[in-house]
């Protein structure tokens, strides 16, 4: 399993979206998100989007006002972790105006369309979006 959890935070540090593929105890997680989050807000644009923790990497990127943090094993690829968020914020704004909040669960979909069980699994942002679409153009 390469990826261990997804985070999506706004620059307040509130966590907008959290995917776990890595079972970790619910009462933990308050604390590590709260710990992880703050390194990342707390680095300055012109360190690297890398950071050590505990015993996997953090891989984030910044976009707009919203952190998009991905937890890996040490031996995954960072540019293609990198590449996974682009790809990521790149689908979400052709399915979203600019406010993705309102729609979490869309959100959730496309990642899960994405990633399944750690491991990514699509990364076509043709194929997911016409999925995504389909499913949505029926309600």
């Amino acid at each position: 399993m390469a990826i261990k959890y997804f985070l999506l935070v706004n620059i307040r540090g509130k966590t907008r979206l959290s995917q776990y593929y890595e079972s970790i105890p619910f009462e933990e997680r308050p604390a590590m998100e709260s710990e992880i989050i703050r390194k990342c807000l707390s680095r300055t644009e012109i360190q690297c989007s890398f950071v050590e923790y505990k015993d996997y990497k953090v891989i984030y990127r910044k976009y707009a006002t919203l952190f998009f943090i991905v937890a890996v094993d040490t031996t995954e690829n960072e540019l293609a972790i990198l590449e996974l968020i682009h790809n990521y914020v790149e689908i979400l704004d052709s399915c979203f105006d600019n406010v993705i909040m309102f729609n979490l669960d869309k959100a959730h979909f496309i990642l899960d369309e994405m990633v399944s069980n750690g491991d990514i699994v699509e990364i076509s942002k043709q194929h997911i979006l016409e999925f995504v679409n389909l499913l949505y153009k029926q309600e």
